[in-house]
């Protein structure tokens, strides 16, 4: 029971964050495409 609340807690407190910190950081685009190396598939 007390680890269920804990999670719950935990749970609780990661979602806050992300909502408050989510979207504040300024996107960067890519200015320069990248070579990707040859995949054997």
């Amino acid at each position: 029971m007390t680890i269920g609340i804990f999670l719950v807690l935990a749970l609780a407190a990661m979602l806050g964050v992300a909502s408050y910190d989510g979207g504040r950081q300024e996107q960067r685009l890519i200015v320069q495409p990248v070579t990707l190396p040859e995949g054997n598939s």
